[in-house]
């Protein structure tokens, strides 16, 4: 394990994060307070925090999804979506996480679960929680709109492409141009639910002004990602590990400067790969991508991203030099306005000077 120095550098340095899902990201604790707001306890296969996070604890994907699915299920109104976005800045507080892209899945609460809701009901709740704990934690947060790729292929004949889940995600991302939305995505199995089909809405949502960040290279291999790059014209690749399976993919991500999103824990827990000793993140990095550290869906893979930081550290040998850089890498990467950027880097460069 990291030496208790390490540990608190890591503690210390002012982190960005870019992966994380909204919804992923609720605690057990936040659960049982929804359902009790919303009187939908009996929906829940615990009455108390601990049931809740020995349910919690991952055994398979699809528990993961069972889990995941009945979490969107408890949010029904604008202050729950703003009790889960104070939530999410005061665990970056905690953290010393200065800013978070958190990607959220606005078609599934609105035209699937079908529970009355309206873009401007969830937008206003986002803005309330995040601008409350912005004034209480002095935290940025910002938002990935995105689509979950395989209601796209469902509910028409011969699992054709149906493009209504997509054209409705860019028109609530459009609609959160003012309200934090800085980006475009899509995520679910890319097995059966290729991205070549969602290319004219990534190249309007990119026209907009949203950056292209699509999940790619981890349920499917390099291939993912070439259709990713080349078909999205990505500007950010959640996950995109799998890209070390092409060294011609390699030299185009180095070269045009594409930053993956990288979640270690969450690769583990899927099977992408058996241990971290097997994981690419040091090859990536030494190839001389642009790689980030992230979490995914924190309290459903039981871990923080100072745990996912002590894991990169402990299995590859990196130093605070290097966990600094890869931090750096995300402040780089985000979609936030120039000024808040510039602020954030040299806020970040100020303090590493410090620390290190």
């Amino acid at each position: 394990m990291p030496s208790n120095e390490l540990k608190e550098f890591i503690h210390q340095l002012p982190k960005a994060e870019l992966h994380i899902h909204l919804e992923g990201a609720i605690t057990p604790e936040t659960v049982l307070k929804l359902a009790k707001q919303n009187k939908m306890q009996d929906t829940l296969p615990a009455k108390d925090v601990d049931g809740l996070r020995k349910w919690f604890q991952f055994s398979g994907f699809d528990h993961f999804v069972s889990i995941y699915v009945t979490i969107q299920n408890l949010l029904r109104t604008p202050d729950d979506f703003a009790l889960i976005a104070y939530d999410l800045g005061a665990d970056m507080y905690r953290q010393n996480i200065l800013y978070r892209e958190t990607t959220f899945t606005p078609h599934t609460h609105i035209d699937y679960q079908h529970k009355g809701l309206t873009i401007q009901d969830i937008l206003s709740g986002l803005d309330q929680g995040r601008q409350q704990a912005h004034q209480d934690f002095g935290v940025e947060i910002r938002w990935v709109f995105d689509i979950y790729r395989n209601l796209a292929f469902i509910n028409s004949p011969n699992s054709e492409y149906n493009p209504e889940p997509a054209e409705k995600t860019l028109l609530y991302a459009q609609a959160g141009l003012g309200h934090g939305v800085v980006g475009f995505g899509i995520g679910g199995n890319e097995v059966g639910a290729p991205s070549a089909p969602f290319q004219e809405t990534f190249l309007q949502a990119k026209q907009s002004g949203l950056l292209s960040v699509p999940h790619a290279g981890e349920t499917m291999g390099a291939e993912s990602v070439w259709e990713a790059v080349r078909v999205l014209q990505a500007d950010r690749i959640g996950h995109g590990v799998r890209s070390i399976e092409d060294p011609e993919l390699i030299e185009y991500l180095r070269d045009y400067h594409i930053t993956l999103e990288v979640n270690p824990t969450s690769n583990l827990c899927l099977h992408v790969y058996d241990s971290i000793k097997n994981h690419p993140f040091q090859r990536l990095d030494q190839a001389g991508i642009l790689v980030t550290i992230n979490t995914d869906d924190p309290p459903l893979f039981n871990t923080t991203l100072l745990d996912e930081y002590a894991l990169i550290a402990d299995a590859f040998g990196y130093g605070k030099q290097d966990l600094a850089r890869f931090t750096r890498n995300a402040f780089l990467a985000t979609g936030a306005d120039l000024e808040t950027k510039q602020s954030l880097l040299e806020n970040f460069d100020s303090q590493v000077t410090n620390l290190l």
